[in-house]
């Protein structure tokens, strides 16, 4: 359990979404959790905390650009002034697309995919890390993929770059921090059924002229459990980690892939 625990989510306003499950799952344990999104979610966080508030006790919610320093400051400012600081940090927030050629790939799409996936949980770590060691108490999750491990077919070159860097990020935090009684561990989901798995089907569809759910058959045929994951069950393994039940497990990277194997 993670009661009286404050726990901030990035990534977290579609209530399809990773974030928003692993939001509902800490909160069902206890936790005080902050939903936040990109500027320009307001909406939508608006509805998925009303969502988390009819069954759960929950804090609040933010708009933040993880891939903007100021922006990060300035929402866990605002956390820290109306919630207190947070003990938990959940970084979630990503972003996917691209071409599975490599050569089709512009320098735009690797700036993205850098900026949000590994230098959004560097500026959300900067900004949760220092009160953490003061108090020598914190767990961080970062969300990385299955291809931060291996890379796998019709994945952009620039989003498994990325998340290999954010696997690398989160073992040479957890290194450094451990003393200070600071857990960081990693995330890799594989195939888990969300837009982001809808929107890779649809493309690869488009690219190899064959219907999405052709697309979806052949890559649940490389999974041993034979189907896609659901968001909740990363989230229980996010919230597995965070929690006292894991206080011996730091600078691990999980897959959460069914027996998907995790690429070349």
């Amino acid at each position: 359990m993670v009661t009286d625990q404050l726990a901030v989510v990035t990534g977290a306003a579609s209530p399809a979404g990773i974030g928003f499950a692993i939001a509902q799952e800490l909160a069902r344990q206890g936790a005080s959790v902050i939903i936040s999104d990109a500027p320009g979610s307001e909406d939508r966080l608006a509805e998925s905390l009303e969502k988390l508030r009819a069954d759960y006790h929950t804090a609040g919610k933010c708009t933040m650009d993880v891939s903007n320093p100021r922006s990060v400051e300035a929402a866990f400012a605002k956390i820290s002034s109306e919630y207190g600081e947070a003990h938990i940090l959940v970084n979630n927030a990503g972003v996917g697309g691209g071409s599975s050629e490599f050569l089709a790939l512009d320098d735009s799409d690797f700036r993205s995919a850098l900026d949000v996936n590994l230098m959004g949980a560097v500026n959300c770590c900067r900004a949760v890390l220092p009160h953490m060691q003061d108090n020598r108490r914190g767990a961080i999750i970062n969300i990385a993929s299955l291809c931060g491990l291996g890379a796998i077919p019709e994945i952009p070159a620039s989003y498994t770059a990325s998340k290999f860097a954010v696997i690398g990020f989160t073992k040479a935090i957890a290194l450094e921090y451990a003393p200070f009684g600071i857990r960081v561990n990693a995330i890799c989901p594989g195939a888990i059924n969300t837009d982001m798995r809808t929107q890779l089907f649809d493309r690869i569809a488009e690219e190899q002229g064959i219907s999405s759910s052709e697309a979806q058959a052949a890559e649940d045929a490389t999974i041993a459990m034979g189907r896609g994951g659901e968001a909740a069950e990363v989230a229980r393994t996010v919230a597995f980690l965070v929690s006292d039940d894991a206080t011996y497990i730091t600078g691990t990277a999980i897959p959460v892939a069914g027996g998907m194997a995790p690429g070349l």
